[in-house]
């Protein structure tokens, strides 16, 4: 999954939920799940994302929603193999992009 975000320093939980395709409250039970999201918090208590909780964020939406882990076998495959995981995730994420330019040139053959 591509995610469709400008280049921020923070995002909100609204926005971030709107480009994953899930409720805030998903992102907040996420939060409370994965150790290694961490948004930062204003004094009303608003999270607020880094692009480094983006990057987790879809590594874990990857891992439950498109592979099927359950949460606690994602838990367990984030901390036994992170690096290999993200590793091919990105390749994964750069073929995406590839294969979508190269329907649009088909396209406009």
């Amino acid at each position: 999954m591509h995610i469709e975000l400008p280049e921020k320093r923070y995002y909100g939980i609204g926005e971030v939920a709107k480009a994953f395709g899930v409720n805030t409250s998903l992102i907040r039970f996420w939060e409370k799940e994965f150790d290694v999201l961490k948004p930062k918090k204003n004094a009303k208590g608003n999270r607020k994302f880094t692009p480094q909780d983006i990057q987790n964020l879809q590594l874990i939406y990857h891992l439950v929603k498109e592979r099927g882990f359950t949460l606690e076998g994602a838990k367990t495959h984030l901390k036994e193999s992170k690096q290999k995981t993200l590793s091919n995730f990105e390749v994964i994420q750069k073929l995406e992009l590839v294969k979508a330019e190269l329907v649009k040139i088909k396209s406009q053959l």
